[in-house]
C-alpha cells in the first residue's frame, strides 16, 4: 500500500505516518507546508517529504502525480484559533486545500481520500442530547465552517466521481509537543508542563468535562477507517470519542503521576463561555458499529504513555 499524508509532519499526521509504517506500507509521501522532520524522527530517511501549500493547486497536483498513492490521508490545514485570527489564510488552507486534494485525486485516479474533520463542526443550537453523526452541524468558529464545507465537498466527490471519501470528526486530541493555541489545549499542556517541572494554570472550571482522544488512538482510528471494507461504510463521516475527564480529574491524575506537579485554576471567562456553548458528550456508536472503532487508551493509559513518549523520545517534542 502506498499513501500520501498531507500535514504529515504535524501532531496527528506524524503519528499516522508511524502507524502506516508499522503496518507495512511500501511507500509513504508527506506533503506539508512545514518540512521539519522532528516528529518523524527515525522515519525521516524512509519517507518522501515534499514541502508545499495546500492552497496552491499546482503543488497539490504535482505531489499526487509524483507519488501515485493508493490512498490520501488529508490531515493538513490550519487549526481553530489561528483560523479565526486569519480567515483568508484558513479558507485557502482548509477549504481550497481540501478542494485541491479532492480534485487532484479525481484527475490522477486516486480511489480513496480520508479526511480529518472536527467536533468543532457542532456548536450552535444544540440540545441536551449527546452529539452523534446525526446532530445538526452549525459551527461557531471559522475552522469548523471550513471543515463542514470539506465534508460536503468530499460527499459530492463520492457521489459524482466515485471517490471513496471517508472522514473522522476528532474531539480534543491529546499528545506531547502540542504548540498551536486552543481553548482545550490545557489538557496536553498540563501534562507536558508538569513533566518539565513547570507550574501550570488551567483556564477552565475544575468541573469542566471535555472529551479527549490520545494522538495514537486518533492515528489508529483514521487508518482503521481507511482499511474498513467499503460495504461497512454507511455514515461516511464519523465522530469519535475517548475519555471525558473533568479538568480537576485530569489535574489530580497528573499530580499523582508526577510528584511535585504544581497545577492550579484561574478561569478565563471568555473561553469558558465559549466552551459552555460547544462542549457536549459524544456518542460515537456509528463508528463502533460500522467499522469496529474502539479507543485503547483510557485516561490513565493516556497519561502514562504521554509521559513515556516525553521520556523516551524528547527529540521529537523539543
Amino acid at each position: 500500500m502506498e499513501a500520501l499524508i498531507t500535514g504529515g509532519t504535524g501532531l496527528i499526521g506524524a503519528e499516522v505516518v508511524r502507524t502506516l509504517a508499522k503496518r507495512g506500507a511500501s511507500k509513504l509521501t508527506v506533503f506539508d507546508i512545514n518540512d521539519s522532520t522532528q516528529r518523524l524522527d527515525e522515519l525521516a530517511t524512509s519517507v518522501t517529504i515534499q514541502q508545499g501549500d495546500l492552497g496552491e493547486s499546482r503543488q497539490v497536483l504535482d505531489v499526487v502525480r509524483k507519488s501515485q498513492p493508493d490512498v490520501i490521508y488529508h490531515l493538513g490545514g490550519m487549526l481553530s484559533l489561528p483560523s479565526d485570527n486569519n480567515p483568508q489564510a484558513a479558507f485557502l488552507a482548509n477549504a481550497v486545500g481540501t478542494y485541491n486534494v479532492l480534485e487532484a485525486a479525481r484527475i490522477h485516479g486516486v480511489s480513496k481520500v480520508i479526511f480529518s474533520s472536527t467536533i468543532g463542526t457542532y456548536c450552535q443550537d444544540l440540545d441536551d442530547r449527546p452529539i452523534d453523526d446525526l446532530t445538526l452541524q452549525r459551527p461557531m468558529l471559522f475552522y469548523g465552517a471550513c471543515k463542514v464545507f470539506g465534508e460536503h465537498m468530499g460527499m459530492f466527490y463520492r457521489r459524482k466521481y466515485g471517490i471513496d471519501f471517508r472522514g473522522v470528526r476528532f474531539p480534543s486530541i491529546v499528545g506531547p509537543g502540542v504548540r498551536t493555541p486552543g481553548s482545550v489545549q490545557y489538557t496536553s499542556h498540563m501534562i507536558e508542563e508538569s513533566a518539565n517541572g513547570r507550574h501550570f494554570t488551567i483556564w477552565v472550571r475544575p468541573e469542566m468535562r471535555v472529551t479527549l482522544l490520545y494522538v495514537k488512538d486518533a492515528a489508529r482510528a483514521i487508518v482503521e477507517l481507511a482499511e474498513a471494507p467499503v460495504e461497512q461504510i454507511q455514515m461516511v463521516n464519523y465522530v469519535l470519542a475517548g475519555p471525558s475527564p473533568s479538568a480537576q480529574e485530569l489535574a489530580d491524575l497528573v499530580e499523582r503521576k508526577i510528584p511535585g506537579a504544581r497545577i492550579d485554576f484561574e478561569i478565563d471567562q471568555e473561553i469558558q463561555a465559549r466552551l459552555d456553548k460547544s462542549i457536549h458528550p459524544i456518542d460515537d456508536r456509528f463508528a463502533r458499529d460500522e467499522w469496529g472503532w474502539q479507543p485503547t487508551y483510557d485516561l490513565e493509559a493516556l497519561v502514562d504513555d504521554f509521559l513515556t513518549e516525553l521520556s523516551q523520545h524528547p527529540q521529537r517534542y523539543a
